[in-house]
């Protein structure tokens, strides 16, 4: 399966919506607490020995812990960056003229970045200055910013069918879900007893979000009765830093931990663990599934690989 060094570490990796064989990393050098990032755009080999090739890169002084394709151009790429910036990166330009435009407006650290896939022309980021902001491509200044959590947002995620509601996912040990429309967040759920590190919104029923948390579990909740979660995913060791639902199955999700491995789950069964990947040795902190490709997956951690394979077969095999 294809496999891809990066020189610093990996922190995030997504596919592009546009085309099947490319995807973008978001790395840091000395796993994120000082010194450079860089964001590699990555096309996938018409042959599945062959290695992942580079398509161009583009270097930050500070580390780059997030990525978002636009959802309107297929070139377009949004970079959540340690020093509270937000790049904006044009694939189709030189790496000397770019970024398009560099957003400075938080103050901590840009933890996630989330393209709005309904609307097309904005996206939220989530800092650990504890904000949410919302912008659009034609503004060089954010829209609004969300201020209810008490500690570090380390995701935000646009709900999949209504265009202005979003959840975000905080070390208060929260999850908010917020419309835009509105003042303040529309709902509270408790959902962990520590740290909540992601969210993400089902792509077929949309009253239903995963949590994952420093608690080791993934959480998955209905907002209409979110009293209770509908179900608790218990199979990682360590902390689990993302999870993310299937484009193409209704009740299957992945995620990453610090435990080093990738996870797919069924949370409608009683054995929801239905994968499990141990490829990387190093914390594994990006996953991804493919919105063109049914079950292409791909990952990347701290120890500079990214991988990319079908599910089902070995990420390492030659």
């Amino acid at each position: 399966m294809p496999v891809f060094k990066t020189p610093f570490n990996g922190y995030s990796v997504k596919f592009s919506p546009f085309y099947e064989s490319r995807l973008a990393v978001a790395t840091a050098q000395n796993f994120g607490i000082l010194g450079n990032g860089r964001l590699h755009v990555l096309s996938l080999p018409p042959a599945p020995s062959s290695p992942l090739t580079e398509l161009i890169s583009f270097d930050t002084a500070d580390g780059i812990y997030d990525l978002a394709w636009s959802e309107s151009h297929d070139s377009l790429l949004v970079a959540a960056v340690a020093d509270g910036s937000v790049k904006l990166y044009d694939t189709a330009l030189a790496p000397a003229q770019n970024p398009l435009r560099s957003l400075q407006e938080h103050t901590r650290e840009v933890h996630s970045v989330d393209y709005n896939p309904t609307r097309r022309d904005s996206f939220i980021t989530a800092s650990w200055d504890d904000t949410i902001k919302l912008w659009t491509l034609d503004r060089p200044a954010s829209i609004r910013t969300f201020k209810e959590h008490v500690y570090c947002v380390y995701s935000a995620a646009w709900n999949p069918r209504h265009t202005d509601v979003f959840a975000s996912a905080s070390g208060d040990c929260t999850v908010r879900i917020w419309d835009v429309r509105e003042p303040g967040s529309t709902m509270i759920i408790p959902g962990h007893d520590f740290e909540i590190l992601c969210c993400d919104w089902n792509k077929y029923d949309d009253c239903i979000i995963a949590t994952a948390s420093v608690d080791k579990s993934i959480k998955v909740w209905d907002v209409r009765s979110s009293r209770a979660p509908i179900s608790v995913l218990n199979g990682h060791g360590y902390a689990v830093r993302k999870v993310k639902f299937s484009p193409h199955h209704r009740n299957l999700m992945v995620s990453c931990s610090y435990d080093m491995s990738v996870c797919m789950w069924d949370f409608m069964v009683e054995d929801a663990l239905v994968g499990r990947y141990d490829h990387h040795t190093e914390f594994a902190v990006g996953v991804d599934l493919s919105v063109l490709v049914d079950g292409l997956m791909a990952s990347t951690g701290w120890d500079e690989l990214v991988y990319v394979w079908q599910h089902g077969t070995d990420p390492r095999a030659p």
